[in-house]
């Protein structure tokens, strides 16, 4: 790509909130702002990565976690190559993404991202229609609905998904994400 920044060494950002806070949007987003701006991204995203890489994936917390710890490596690896990676995944255990986060600092640098929208609003946006089916009962391990989420205690940034637009928060995404780049 003509133009490109080649970075000797990516950054991980870590997007983590219920199903239908916006996760996916808003790495979308910032995606395309930082490829406009010559970096090279990946967005890892939950359904596509089930569906491709790791379709055995199940929603036990157990198999939650080897779910996440598969991804952290990828992640890691891009991230040491110089890409910038958005990862956006419910994630909903507060030690798993401490694993996470351990796994991928040994190598670039880590962003835990708290996409924080209510439940009860994520169940009325429901753009998959999942939660009306957890609250039948016909989805086991929903998170939010049969399983915990467990919020971030101490994430390094908050995206309100209820109090501002998706472009908004994908813009103060992609400032952090450049500040951090300029630390490193």
């Amino acid at each position: 790509m003509p133009g490109a920044r080649c970075l000797e060494r990516g950054l991980v950002a870590w997007l983590t909130g219920l199903p239908g806070s916006g996760k996916t949007t808003i790495a979308s987003l910032a995606a395309s702002e930082l490829r406009g701006l010559g970096y090279r991204v990946e967005v890892l995203d939950g359904d596509w990565v089930r569906r491709t890489i790791n379709p055995d994936a199940g929603y036990t917390r157990e198999e939650r976690r080897r779910h996440l710890l598969r991804v952290a490596w990828i992640a890691r690896l891009l991230a040491r190559n110089g890409v910038i990676v958005l990862c956006s995944f419910v994630s909903p255990y507060r030690s798993v993404r401490a694993e996470v986060r351990e796994i991928v600092e040994e190598e670039a640098p880590f962003l835990e991202v708290y996409v924080k929208c209510p439940l009860e609003e994520c169940i009325r946006r429901d753009p998959k229609g999942l939660y009306k089916r957890a609250l039948r009962g016909e989805i086991e391990h929903f998170t939010g609905v049969s399983d915990p989420y467990e919020p971030p205690e101490e994430p390094d940034l908050v995206l309100d998904t209820t109090r501002e637009e998706p472009r908004e928060s994908a813009g103060r995404l992609v400032r952090l994400i450049l500040e951090r780049l300029e630390e490193a």
